[in-house]
């Protein structure tokens, strides 16, 4: 069974592409690039949060939505979000009106806040988690990994919401901790430059 898909251009892309036409875009141009800015990591997060039960393709429709919703994910404005945030969310029709979703947006900011006082900066926590090896057997094989599971665990000690290993590896996945492009995708090349190129952050001692 092919893991790849004919992309606008014709040149295989990752299979998952096939679900959604602007799934191409995003894959071509997002997923798999390694990230080190702390409002993205804090971003993507949360969406993945959002997206636990529903499809990818629900939350990147509605992710300028959710921006909107979230003051762009700056995490020190979220954590001052208050009832009444919560309430004007829960009428906002254009993202997931989920209100333990919602609020664990609100108190994961806040615990955001607290481990870049910890750590210097998201970026150095998170990338502290990357695996050892390229890849974790085949890629788009699994859907959580020994470090997604440590990452998670450590994230719920720190009193964070919503980050379960699953939700943890779509994560790293996207935010290129690991390289999880198909073996024949076009752009996994292209995802092992920017990583051999990307520095990593390093976590206070």
């Amino acid at each position: 069974m092919s893991t790849t898909v004919a992309g606008p251009d014709g040149k295989p892309r990752c299979g998952w592409c096939s679900a959604a036409p602007e799934f191409f875009e995003y894959h071509d141009n997002e997923w798999g690039y390694p990230v080190d800015d702390d409002i993205r990591l804090f971003e993507k997060l949360c969406l993945e949060s959002f997206q636990s039960g529903l499809s990818w393709r629900t939350i990147l429709a509605k992710r300028e939505n959710f921006r909107a919703a979230f003051s762009n994910f700056d995490f020190y404005t979220v954590a001052e979000f208050d009832q009444t945030d919560i309430e004007r969310l829960l009428q906002d029709k254009g993202i997931v009106r989920h209100r333990g979703k919602i609020e664990a947006v609100i108190n994961n900011a806040k615990r955001a806040i607290e481990l870049i006082q910890e750590e210097g900066s998201l970026a150095a926590y998170f990338w502290s988690f990357e695996p050892s090896q390229e890849s974790m057997g085949k890629p788009q094989s699994a859907s959580t990994s020994s470090e997604s599971v440590a990452l998670a665990k450590a994230l719920k000690k720190k009193g964070w919401k919503f980050v379960g290993p699953t939700t943890v590896y779509a994560f790293m996945q996207a935010m290129g901790l690991i390289n999880d492009h198909a073996e024949d995708c076009v752009y996994r090349s292209q995802a092992l430059t920017a990583r051999d190129a990307f520095t990593r952050p390093i976590r206070r001692k």
